[in-house]
């Protein structure tokens, strides 16, 4: 008997060429390249599929959404966490979440590029060779000797960390957690608070999971203790900064600018703020798009399919 797989978000219609599918036994897979921005439009996607397959946490499933899919047996986000899948309420409703391999250094790259092109003005000069502008309209900022401030030193702030550390930076470390024996294992230097971190670094940099006890920390007061030749880059969660507080202090020059990776929603609206600012360097959501991450999702993918349909799921989430 045939099953049906949905894959959802699949933006650049690449999910097929990093797995081999055919290894799967009688699947047949629909593949939704744009998003979809409600519940029903899901469920009319979705609607009798048994198998769906979520793009990290482009498309959230709630309680509401799991219930108005009755045939639904199957459901797999790539990576091994997804915040905006109700896990529980899929295990009421008898749906196995399953989750695949990934990387955390994809993550780590981007924050760098991000940083990298704010400092060194890439954009502006860049538009300005191709266009016929002046030569050399802008001076950079340096690395060496310049202090990095890193919000959460975990798998990927800790990489990100040790980059900074190779640029000559003076890296400093904070999170609820964080431990003075955990940063002196990673070289850097511990902040005894939040605020002490914001107000000495030249470049912030965000790798916190989004939960209540993060969501909003960095508000208007907090954005407010940053030097005003400060950057702060987002890789992680939108929710974790004040998104209105941060556009107002870009607006008003209050800090230097922001590399944006994460936002409140996604696909950005075409008329949001954060598209023309100039002190804004924004990349749509990128961090984890690289083809040896997409080879470990959708290889991933094909292997919980497969262990499902033999009866013995792997990578079970809860």
């Amino acid at each position: 008997m045939t099953t049906t797989c949905v894959l959802l978000d699949d933006y650049q219609g690449v999910a097929t060429t990093f797995a081999d599918w055919s290894a799967l036994d009688d699947v047949e897979l629909t593949s939704v390249r744009t998003h979809l921005l409600d519940e029903d439009a899901v469920v009319t996607a979705a609607a009798d599929a048994e198998v769906v397959v979520l793009m990290r946490e482009r498309t959230p499933f709630p309680a509401s959404l799991l219930a108005r899919l009755p045939h639904l047996r199957l459901l797999i986000t790539t990576g091994m966490r997804n915040a905006s899948v109700d896990v529980a309420a899929a295990t009421r409703l008898g749906v196995t979440v399953c989750g695949t391999p990934s990387s955390s250094t994809p993550p780590a790259e981007l924050t760098w590029a991000l940083i990298l092109g704010l400092v060194r003005n890439l954009v502006p000069e860049s538009n300005a060779l191709r266009s016929g502008g002046p030569w050399q309209s802008t001076v950079g900022r340096d690395l060496a000797g310049a202090t990095l401030g890193v919000v959460g030193l975990g798998k990927i702030g800790s990489r990100v960390a040790t980059i900074g550390q190779a640029f000559g930076m003076d890296v400093v470390a904070w999170s609820t957690n964080l431990t003075a024996e955990r940063a002196a294992d990673a070289g850097v230097r511990r902040a005894d608070r939040l605020p002490d971190l914001l107000a000495q670094s030249d470049i912030v940099t965000l790798h916190l999971v989004l939960s209540d006890r993060t969501h909003g920390l960095l508000g208007a007061d907090e954005i407010a203790l940053m030097r005003r030749t400060a950057y702060l880059v987002n890789t992680s969660r939108a929710g974790i900064v004040d998104t209105p507080a941060l556009a107002a202090a870009l607006t008003q020059n209050r800090i230097a600018g922001a590399g944006l990776d994460v936002y409140d929603e996604e696909p950005l609206r075409a008329d949001d703020q954060l598209r023309t600012l100039p002190n804004v360097l924004c990349t749509p959501h990128l961090g984890y798009v690289t083809e040896n991450n997409y080879r470990a999702y959708f290889t991933g993918v094909v292997e919980d399919i497969t262990a499902w349909q033999s009866g013995q799921p792997i990578r079970r989430l809860s």
